[in-house]
């Protein structure tokens, strides 16, 4: 496998362990990947609610929550540790202006345009920035914006895919729609963003995420002109995800029929595994009364089928009769827990095993002619 290089950071492996909230991945997962080579990344989607304990207001507990996280991270690694914030988070720029005082490594954003993340950069600062888009259109706006607006350029970029967890960027039916699919965006990204970058005498590495399972994929898709890959769903089957094990168990234990597209209450499509949760809130049963959190801008109380940050803090813990388990499209190919360290072996061994099959065909090519 190739390094990854994100200015003056310097991965052994080409991996991103993407961030997944609420809590899914936390310090413990985050400096497990750092650890082996990998970008760890911790989610800060609902640490006001995992750290409520330290204080009942809802954004002060969220910042306190980050610092330990982080802080927690660097004493098991010395490795790349990330923070993913989204911007549809009302604490979007407490989250930011955090994790760049702790001198976080580099902050993945999306589940918005993080057209003004530049800003928040203080003097100094060696936190490197990396928005998450789903079209070229979206790329150039962001690089266009960033360099005419703060003279800074993206030190990286992730293209997900409509195969990814969560929330996605698409709309619903884009996401069965192969126009859409990371195979086809991923080369007209490449493009634009190396045509920027040559722009103005840089290079930004562009980062593919959504349904990448295995070394193989890993492969394919850095053919396509990849730097790196962002997993997620991977990561969750893990020892060290910071997740319930009953949590971890509901990918071991799902089929493929199982994983389904929701709405989610704040306005965009995600993907889950199916559960009674999800059923009881089809059937209107899940209705909030009030907004205890606050916790995403678009989020309307009065319309909500149901708190979201609620579901999903009960799922981290476990509780899946009232939650449920955002997921990527290959999740049900899960089959083990098995150790960060032994899944990142894997990882590599396929892709090395399917570049070896490449070079031997292209070889054979050469000598005898592509029959």
């Amino acid at each position: 496998m190739k390094t990854l290089k994100i200015g003056d950071l310097l991965a052994r492996l080409p991996i991103i362990q993407g961030g997944m909230g609420v809590g899914i991945s936390l310090s413990g997962l985050a400096s497990a990947v750092a650890n082996q080579g990998g970008v760890g990344v911790i989610s800060s989607a609902g640490l006001g609610v995992i750290y409520r304990e330290h204080s009942k207001d809802y954004n002060t507990a969220s910042i306190w929550g980050l610092r330990e996280e982080l802080r927690k991270a660097r004493e098991k690694t010395k490795g790349i540790i990330g923070v993913n914030v989204m911007v549809a988070m009302s604490n979007f720029a407490d989250m930011v202006r955090t994790a760049i005082a702790e001198k976080a490594d580099i902050i993945f954003s999306g589940a918005g345009m993080p057209l003004n993340l530049p800003s928040f950069l203080t003097k100094g600062s060696k936190t490197k920035l990396a928005p998450i888009v789903s079209s070229a259109r979206a790329a150039k706006l962001i690089c266009e914006k960033w360099l005419a607006n703060y003279k800074y350029v993206p030190d990286a970029i992730v293209v997900e895919g409509p195969k990814a967890g969560g929330h996605l960027g698409y709309k619903p039916e884009q996401i069965t729609d192969e126009h859409f699919s990371l195979e086809r965006l991923l080369p007209e990204i490449v493009s634009e963003v190396r045509r920027f970058g040559t722009a103005h005498d840089t290079h930004i590495p562009v980062i593919a995420a959504g349904g990448i399972y295995t070394g193989e994929d890993i492969y394919r898709i850095m053919e396509l002109g990849a730097d790196g890959v962002q997993m997620g769903t991977r990561f969750v089957t893990t020892e060290e995800c910071d997740a319930d094990p009953a949590f971890k168990q509901s990918y071991i234990e799902a089929r493929r029929e199982d994983i389904e597209i929701i709405q989610s209450p704040v306005g965009m499509p995600g993907r889950a595994i199916h559960n009674r949760f999800l059923d009881r809130v089809k059937e209107g049963l899940k209705r909030p009364k009030s907004c205890p959190f606050d916790c995403i801008r678009t989020c309307d109380v009065t319309h909500s089928p149901y708190c979201i940050m609620l579901a999903l803090y009960n799922a981290f813990k476990g509780r899946l009769q009232n939650g449920y388990a955002f997921c990527g499209a290959n999740a049900w190919r899960a089959e083990k827990i098995q150790s960060v360290r032994d899944l990142m072996a894997s990882l590599r061994a396929e892709y090395d095993a399917f570049a070896a099959r490449r070079a031997n065909f292209s070889l054979r090519d050469r000598l005898f002619g592509a029959k």
